[in-house]
């Protein structure tokens, strides 16, 4: 098992992970925000849902979700129909549009990462996918089994 400090040190980098996150979304054109970059790759990962299972994929409120949806949908990007199980509910599907503005988003991703990683190695490289990936399953696996952590918050009821 790893250092007390390795696994502070880590913290440190995971949370220095939005100044890439950042870095990332300012590749974005700017008629596509991240949060509709968001919504639209992940009803490609998902397939077909309804808004209450991408507002839960993307841990934002409704509101929040119907918003991204909304300015996705005013642009052709999705499709939203009426569910066949419940009238009331709509369907989330990526337009010929969306797939096109997947694949535009998905090509200023790998050319952000490309020039801002062009000093690293191509195994340098891989080796941070399978580590990335490595962590990400681990959390997959193991996190959601950790029971929650009340006793950080210290303050007292009034």
């Amino acid at each position: 098992m790893a250092a007390q400090s390795q696994y502070e040190e880590l913290a440190r980098q995971l949370s220095a992970i939005g100044a890439v996150k950042r870095g990332l979304a300012r590749a974005l054109p700017a008629h596509c925000p991240s949060g509709s970059a968001a919504a639209l790759t992940l009803i490609d990962q998902h397939g077909e849902m309804r808004m209450s299972r991408l507002a839960e994929l993307l841990a934002v409120d409704m509101s929040v979700t119907s918003r991204h949806v909304a300015h996705a949908a005013e642009r052709g990007w999705i499709e939203r129909s009426p569910d066949p199980a419940d009238k009331r509910s709509r369907i989330l599907r990526l337009t010929a549009a969306g797939q096109d503005m997947l694949g535009v988003l998905s090509q200023r991703s790998i050319d952000t990462l490309a020039h801002t990683l062009d000093d690293w190695s191509d195994d340098e490289v891989g080796e941070l996918n399978v580590m990335l990936a490595r962590l990400r399953h681990s959390f997959d696996c193991k996190a959601r089994a950790l029971p929650p952590h009340h006793d950080l918050d210290t303050r007292t009821p009034v």
